[in-house]
């Protein structure tokens, strides 16, 4: 199972970037995803996950800035991000799980970077 992410790049404050991450060798439909970010200097941290029927949760810092999506028959996950701010300059992690098994896997990091 391999994670694709893309998307990052260099916006200013209050700019918008669109992230993908696209999966190959598994169907996406069997698992969890999320999204996390880790800033210079800083843990890993949870952005958001979405369940297989598109449920969703937020970390406190992004809700109505960010938002998660996810595209079964394409086997890909979104994160529109918003009027975004310079503390939302990370590295952006996407994430599976499979359901019912001790399953995970990692995508390599996509750099965003909001300017002041």
């Amino acid at each position: 199972v391999q994670l694709q992410a893309s998307g990052g790049g260099l916006v200013q404050a209050g700019g918008s970037l669109r992230l993908s991450c696209a999966a190959s060798g598994t169907t996406l439909i069997n698992y969890s995803m999320a999204w996390h970010r880790q800033a210079p200097g800083k843990q890993r941290e949870l952005v958001a996950t979405i369940g297989k029927i598109g449920n969703t949760v937020y970390a406190d810092s992004v809700k109505g800035r960010l938002t998660v999506s996810r595209d079964n028959a394409k086997n890909t996950m979104y994160l529109q991000m918003n009027n975004l701010k310079p503390e939302d300059t990370a590295l952006y992690y996407c994430y599976a799980r499979r359901y019912g098994r001790d399953d995970y896997y990692w995508g390599q990091g996509t750099l965003v970077t909001v300017s002041s």
